[in-house]
Parts: C-alpha cells; structure tokens; sequence
C-alpha cells in the first residue's frame, strides 16, 4: 500500500524536489491537490502518511529540522470529499444477467449468483473457503481477501457473517456435489476454494474480469464494473426494506455512515401510511370525511336570508332585487 501510493501520488508530485527542500506549504499543496482529484478521505490519509514517513526519515537524517508533514488534521476532515456515484443493476437486468450466465457460462454462473447474493467482494469470493461454509445456519464466515495475488484480511479487518439465500444455498451445496464427484474421478481431493480453477487454483482476478465483461456482452447489459455487483446487491436489499444497520453488517462497512451516503437513495421513500401506523389500534383507519361544499353553502344562504340554489352564493349581496334578477 505504501509503494503503491509512493509511485502513484507522492514521487509525481514531490517526486523531483529536494527532501530538504520540502516546506509545510508544500504539503498543503499537496493535500489540496490530492482531494481535487475526488479521492476518499481515507485514500488521501493513507497518501499523507506515506510522505510524512519519508519526511519523518529526512528528520532522523538531519536533513530537515521537522517533518512538515505532521498535524494536517484541519485539512483532512470530513465534509467536502465526493460521494460515490453508484449506478446499480435493475432487478431485470441481474435476472438477465444471472440467465444468460446460467444457460452459455455454467461454469461462472455460481460466482455470480453468489456476488449478487450476498454482496461479497471479489477478492472475498475468490478466496471463499469450503470450511467458511455454514450450511445448516446459511451463512457464509468471510475471514479473507485476495488482493493482487495476496491472501489478506478482509477491508478495514472486518470479519464478518454473511447470510445465504435459499436459492445460493441450494446453488452452492449442487457445485459442492459436483465437485466431488469430478474430483474423486480424478482421483484427487477437493480443492479448498469454492470458486476453483481447473487445475483447483484460486481463479485469477484478471482473467474472472475478462469473463464477466463477455457475459456482460452476451447479455446485451451495460458494461457495470464487477464491484457493481456489490453495489446492486446493496441497492436492491434496501429497496427490499432491509434496514442500513443490516445492510451494514452485511457488507462490512465500518461505519453505517458510509452505507447512508453511497446508498441512501435506494431507500424507499415515506408515505402517509407510516405515520398512520402510530394511531392505536382501536382508531378507525380511514381518511376524515371532507365537508360538503353544497350544504355549506346552503347553511350560509339560510343564515342571511337568501333563496336556495340562487346563482348568487355570495353571502354580501343582501338585496331581494338583485337575488330575484339573478
């Protein structure tokens, strides 16, 4: 992570200055520069850490007095970074999806369906285990990630529990029946991994994107990033009603902040019939009856004296003449 954001931010921008050179303006600038280009907070954080790191090392070396790079925290708080602009699959569109992989990809149709099931991330379902697996309890123990080849913990270290659907239930436990049964033909045990290769490797990241983009095309659907994925399966379970707390936990979000700002708008909107459900049960659930206007006005008529049904209904007109000219 730190090599990642020292080539890609840090040496780009500061990359052809003198460490000694490096002033606390200078990595305002930076700072500046580097939520200018829409980064998460925590992106920009983890960015400002690194070159505080170098900084901290020149400071040891005598090449600097002070790190410049120390208490940013006024330019790093929350408030101004940008909101993800998620853009999910329909309902349809998953159902099509799901269709076409099921009927020209089988063999890709499990990780699909278990994407959209459960809203997991790629490198979670890569590195999905049998022994993660809870069959009687339908939940799936997400314990790990895969990250560039790497085996790692989970996002933000969050372990968590998954629920399965009954439809992914029945789906995994017919590909955990086949694969014993092609592997004990082989004469050989059963891959660990759910989501095997041929050979009973992890599935390359690269390659799992190259297939899903064909099955993207033979679908005739949008080419939606696999992480859309994640994102339709969060947009549609609270489209469903399920609540921001369960979508949270579900995800494994750190903050349910995070599940508010990205997906707030899948929420369904309030109506009248929330707040009736406060009245006790007792009360009548039906909407007051509006007044007639008619008898209103004729209340009004005999009140002042006019005739009924005269095509004058304005109470100020009192002469007798002008009722009977009317």
């Amino acid at each position: 992570m730190l090599r990642k954001c020292l080539d890609t931010h840090v040496l780009p921008a500061l990359g052809d200055r003198l460490v000694s050179s490096i002033r606390r303006r200078d990595c305002r600038d930076f700072v500046a520069a580097c939520r200018a280009k829409a980064l998460q907070l925590a992106t920009v954080k983890g960015i400002l850490r690194t070159l505080s790191t170098i900084l901290s090392a020149a400071v040891e070396d005598e090449h600097l007095p002070a790190n410049p790079a120390l208490r940013m925290g006024r330019y790093l708080r929350r408030g101004d970074e940008p909101i993800a602009d998620v853009e999910p699959f329909s309902r349809d569109e998953v159902t099509t999806l799901l269709t076409t992989a099921r009927e020209k990809f089988p063999r890709w149709y499990p990780l699909l369906l278990c994407a959209l099931r459960t809203g997991m991330r790629q490198g979670e379902l890569l590195a999905l285990r049998w022994c993660d697996l809870d069959f009687a309890g339908r939940f799936i123990r997400v314990e790990r990630n895969l990250v560039r080849g790497k085996l790692t913990s989970p996002k933000n270290h969050q372990r968590r529990r998954v629920d399965m659907s009954a439809q992914l239930l029945t789906e995994l436990l017919e590909v955990r029946r086949r694969e014993r049964a092609a592997w004990l033909k082989k004469g050989e045990s059963v891959p660990e991994v759910v989501f095997a290769s041929e050979s009973g490797t992890m599935l390359d990241e690269a390659n799992v994107r190259h297939v899903y983009g064909r099955i993207l095309t033979a679908a005739g659907l949008r080419h939606l990033k696999f992480h859309g994925l994640r994102h339709t399966y969060a947009a549609l379970m609270l489209g469903s009603g399920a609540t921001l707390t369960y979508v949270r936990d579900q995800m494994g979000h750190k903050s349910i902040q995070v599940t508010a700002d990205v997906y707030g708008r899948f929420i369904p909107a309030g109506n009248r019939s929330a707040v009736d459900a406060l009245d006790d049960a007792a009360q009548p659930n039906a909407t007051p009856a509006q007044p007639d206007a008619e008898n209103e006005r004729v209340k009004v008529q005999k009140s002042v004296g006019e005739p009924h049904r005269n095509r004058t209904y304005n109470p100020q007109i009192k002469s007798l003449l002008l009722c009977q000219l009317s």
